[in-house]
């Protein structure tokens, strides 16, 4: 950014992780500027990329997606190669929530979601299975959803 993110910034900021529904009336209120003020300093926030999405966090209980998995994966080969070609595969499989380069014991952490065992199941064998690069995946399947968020504590 050209400039350094003051009080006002770092508030509209911290609303809309809270709550991106949030209208320009109410974000303008809580920072105490005006309502075209609020929309250029979006503008500009978004331009420099410090918004990168604006999303919906939907509760997967209320869809068939109940499972959730943590996927620790390590590769054979580890050259720029061979990870840009498993990130582009996480990235293109829907059920991969997120997607983690690591250092340490794996290479990459997963966050995937699946209907039931089978389905998961059925991710493996895309993901892994049929890469002959992935040596190896553990997996932890998730008990409970204490707290999803990525949000960042500016």
């Amino acid at each position: 950014m050209s400039h350094p993110l003051d009080a006002a910034d770092l508030t509209i900021l911290r609303s809309l992780q809270e709550d991106c529904r949030l209208g320009l009336e109410e974000l303008a209120h809580r920072c105490a500027l005006s309502v075209p003020s609020v929309q250029r300093r979006l503008k500009r926030l978004r331009e420099a990329g410090l918004i990168e999405k604006e999303i919906a966090v939907l509760d997967p209980a209320g869809f068939d997606w109940k499972m959730t998995f943590v996927v620790m994966v390590e590769l054979e080969r580890e050259s720029l190669q061979q990870l840009d070609l498993f990130r582009k595969r996480a990235k293109a499989e829907p059920q991969v929530q997120q997607c983690y380069y690591v250092t340490g014991e794996a290479d990459f952490i997963l966050i995937c979601t699946a209907r039931d065992m089978q389905d998961f199941e059925a991710l493996t064998h895309r993901l892994f299975f049929e890469d002959s690069n992935v040596r190896r995946f553990r997996t932890s399947v998730a008990m409970d959803r204490t707290k999803v968020s990525l949000s960042l504590p500016i």
